[in-house]
């Protein structure tokens, strides 16, 4: 899955414990009627790859949907959802925008084939 749209916010790295876990966590807001906040948090390795990532920018965030369940002490079963992020690129630096179809060269680039004998035309070995 993927969100796309502008950083509002690139946190710090965070560290979690004793165990040496990481936690980084970026806001990007889409860019639609409605537009939405979505914080996306980057875990271990992936905090780096927030370094180079500046409030503005235009992103394209991979995105993973992590879900658990947790039962309190009262016996209340709980649920959590988390966006985990796994990838970013800079959005506009995408060449092809027509859905990763590469751009079709004007007509004018095309010749016209003058050495079309009528009994040529058919090919077929059989």
């Amino acid at each position: 899955m993927e969100v796309q749209g502008k950083v509002k916010m690139v946190g710090e790295t965070q560290a979690i414990g004793n165990n040496g876990f990481r936690k980084r966590e970026l806001v990007v807001t889409t860019e639609e009627q409605y537009p939405q906040h979505i914080l996306v948090e980057f875990i271990q390795d992936k905090c780096d790859l927030l370094n180079a990532t500046k409030v503005g920018q235009s992103v394209k965030v991979g995105i993973n949907l992590r879900g658990r369940e947790w039962v309190n002490p009262q016996g209340e079963t709980k649920y959590f959802n988390a966006i985990q992020g796994w990838r970013i690129e800079n959005s506009a630096s995408e060449a092809p925008s027509a859905g990763g179809m590469p751009p079709v060269p004007p007509a004018s680039s095309f010749e016209p084939a003058d050495d079309l004998n009528e009994e040529d035309h058919d090919d077929l070995p059989f």
